[in-house]
C-alpha cells in the first residue's frame, strides 16, 4: 500500500469473471485477474460473489465449504494478497454454518500481509419466481445479521453483497464510508433492467465511491449473468465499466471528489431520520 494514501484516495478494482464448478479454475482464473489488476496500480481489488464456485447445482457450493479461517480458498486470497501487497476482497466465499446443508456467503477482507481482517456474511437472501425462472438463496444460505464496514488507508470501507443494493437502509447502517464494495451475480433479467440503477444510486445518496464487481456471462450450468462491472463516483457517474466476459475494471478514488461532492450538497448532514 503507498505511504501516500489518504482516506477516500488511492487506485481500486473490480475483477469480473465467469465462474464455473471447478474450485481450482476458478482459482487460477481470478489468480491471473488479479494480477493484472495490481500490474495497474490497483491497491485494493474485489472479487466477485461465488468467485471460487458456481456449481452445476445451488448444493455444489455447500460440498466445498470451508471452516472459518481454514481451506484452499482463504488460504489462496491470504497468499494473494500477500503477493502483490494489496487489500484484497473475496467476493465470497462458502463457510461453514451450524445447518449440515447450508453455508454463510461471506465477503474476506485480506490486507497486504496476507491477514484477514474483516468477514461480512451475506445478510439479504436472494429470491425470484418469474416463468420459468427461478432462484432461492435461502435453500442453501444462513443469513447474516452484522453490517461491516473496515477501516483501510484509502478510507471506511463498507462491504455487501448483490441483493444488498436493493436495501438502502443498510448502507446507511455503515456511517458514512469512503468507498462501498458489492460483489455480485446479478442474473440477466435482473441485471439488465436494475444492476447500473442501483449501483448508481447507492453512491449518490451516500456521497461515496462505489465499487461493484459481477459475474458477467454465460456459465456451465446454464446460468446468465448480466455482469457490468463497474466504479462509480460520489456523484453518481460511472468511472469505469467492463459489460461482458472477464475482465477488470479500475479507477482512482479521489479525496478532493469526495470533499467537492459533499461540500457542495452537503445531504449527510441534512438527514433528519
Amino acid at each position: 500500500m503507498s505511504a501516500t494514501s489518504s482516506p477516500g484516495q488511492g487506485v481500486v478494482a473490480a475483477v469480473q469473471m465467469v465462474s464455473g464448478p471447478d474450485v481450482d479454475e476458478n482459482l487460477k482464473a481470478a489468480a491471473q485477474l488479479v494480477a493484472q489488476a495490481a500490474a495497474q496500480g490497483a491497491q485494493l481489488v474485489l472479487l466477485p460473489e461465488y468467485f471460487c464456485i458456481m456449481g452445476q447445482s445451488d448444493h455444489d457450493k455447500v460440498a466445498v465449504r470451508e471452516p472459518d479461517g481454514d481451506g484452499p480458498i482463504q488460504q489462496f486470497l491470504a497468499d494473494t494478497a500477500r503477493e502483490h501487497g494489496i487489500w484484497l476482497i473475496g467476493g465470497t466465499v462458502p463457510l461453514e454454518c451450524p445447518d449440515p446443508h447450508k453455508v454463510y456467503n461471506s465477503a474476506l477482507v485480506y490486507n497486504p500481509d496476507g491477514e484477514r481482517v474483516a468477514r461480512y456474511d451475506k445478510i439479504h437472501l436472494f429470491g425470484f419466481r418469474r416463468d420459468s425462472e427461478s432462484y432461492d438463496e435461502s435453500r442453501t444460505i444462513v443469513a447474516g445479521n452484522e453490517v461491516v464496514a473496515v477501516e483501510t488507508p484509502l478510507g471506511r470501507v463498507g462491504l455487501s453483497v448483490c441483493y444488498d443494493l436493493r436495501f438502502p437502509e443498510m448502507y446507511r447502517a455503515m456511517g458514512e464510508p469512503h468507498l462501498i464494495v458489492a460483489p455480485s451475480a446479478f442474473t440477466y433479467t435482473t441485471g439488465s433492467a436494475h444492476w447500473e440503477l442501483l449501483v448508481r444510486t447507492r453512491a449518490l445518496e451516500n456521497q461515496c465511491y462505489v465499487l461493484a464487481s459481477a459475474q458477467g456471462g454465460k456459465h456451465p450450468n446454464g446460468r446468465r449473468t448480466w455482469g457490468h462491472t463497474m466504479l462509480v463516483d460520489p456523484w453518481g457517474d460511472i468511472v469505469a465499466m467492463h459489460a461482458e466476459g472477464p475482465g477488470v475494471v479500475s479507477g482512482a478514488m479521489q479525496t478532493e471528489r469526495l470533499r467537492e461532492v459533499r461540500s457542495a450538497l452537503p445531504a449527510l448532514q441534512h438527514r433528519v431520520l
